[in-house]
């Protein structure tokens, strides 16, 4: 089992920047990727980002993409969501994921284990 805490949401203005962090315990974090999902009221949850093991590989949705920065420390087991440019319609809460055995995760299904979530609120 891997025990997944996020961190880090809280409301801010459209244009702001916050950094979401996700903290792992139980089974070692070696070889899991992690990811970061979102689900806003009404909405299904969708992907946000992903990153390999060895940071070697990350991957973003478009929505994202230039705004948004996935990161990990490995001996900290704890990944990191940079969100920079946040507009109101990022307002959502994000949960952390955990993917073991999977190259690049992308789909709700790739993932075996989540956090509980943070809510994050942009006004505008």
């Amino acid at each position: 089992q891997v025990q997944l805490v996020e961190s880090g949401g809280g409301l801010v203005q459209a244009g702001c920047s916050l950094r979401l962090s996700c903290a792992a315990s139980g089974r070692t974090f070696s070889g899991y990727a992690m990811g970061w999902f979102r689900q806003a009221p009404g909405k299904e949850r969708e992907f946000v980002a992903a990153i390999s093991w060895s940071s070697g590989s990350t991957s973003y949705a478009d929505s994202v993409k230039g705004r948004f920065t996935i990161s990990r420390d490995n001996a900290k087991n704890t990944v990191y969501l940079q969100m920079n440019s946040l507009k109101p319609e990022d307002t959502a809460v994000y949960y952390c994921a955990a993917a073991y055995g999977v190259l690049q995760p992308t789909r709700r299904a790739d993932f075996g284990f989540w956090g509980q979530g943070t809510q994050v609120t942009v006004s505008s």
